[in-house]
């Protein structure tokens, strides 16, 4: 999946003059996240987080009357707070590098970028988003778990099992046991009613297949 398929497009772009006041406004009407700033070239020059605002319009909270500080939102603006170097990406990135570079770099959006003109804006909730869909959660499928020693063709052989017994496999994630070095897990779904006949196949060929948490691996290891 690349960056360009899941990116928002519908961007709130506001100039760095624009008041806090009124950034506040926005995200709170929107309910967004971030405001792209951008220049009279429509150029991106800066990017600010709702934290950004709310921090810099509740700083002078405890010195000044309400009155006063709603006046002094509508002066102050959100040059001085905007971040200024701002990590972006192109529409061809793709979804786990935009992850990689947003944990790296502790920051929850991304401008996207291509022919050097703003296109879009993918933040840590889209990415989240895209990842639940991958894996299959919430769409009526059931989890199960199968340790497996890291050799050639074990996928194929698990799959195999299952559909011999007319049961598709919703989604697969492979996850490498830091204990067990060799050993990976198959974080497997299927639909929600295929579930214990997935597990009985498995189990039945020689499968050790974990469908709750156990705090010791070990029975569960292959050859075991």
């Amino acid at each position: 999946m690349y960056v360009g398929r899941i990116m928002n497009t519908y961007l709130m772009t506001i100039p760095p003059d624009t008041s806090l006041q009124k950034a506040k406004e926005i995200i709170d009407e929107k309910r967004i996240n971030h405001l792209l700033v951008v220049d009279k070239n429509e150029d991106l020059i800066g990017i600010v987080s709702d934290r950004d605002v709310k921090q810099s319009s509740a700083s002078p909270a405890t010195a000044l009357s309400v009155h006063e500080l709603n006046y002094l939102l509508t002066q102050l603006t959100v040059e001085p707070i905007m971040a200024k170097k701002i990590i972006t990406i192109s529409p061809g990135t793709t979804i786990e590098r935009a992850a990689l570079i947003m944990q790296e770099n502790r920051i929850n959006a991304l401008p996207v970028i291509e022919d050097e003109k703003l296109v879009g804006i993918i933040t840590s909730t889209d990415v989240m988003r895209v990842l639940l869909r991958a894996i299959g959660f919430g769409e009526g499928s059931a989890r199960f778990i199968v340790l497996v020693e890291d050799r050639v063709g074990i996928i194929a052989e698990v799959s195999r099992i299952l559909k011999d017994q007319q049961i598709s496999i919703r989604s697969l994630v492979t996850w490498p046991e830091k204990d067990y070095p060799g050993i990976y897990q198959l974080v497997m779904r299927v639909a929600s009613k295929d579930k214990d006949d997935a597990v009985l196949a498995l189990s039945n060929q020689g499968f050790k297949v974990l469908t709750e948490y156990v705090h010791d691996l070990t029975p569960y290891l292959p050859n075991a």
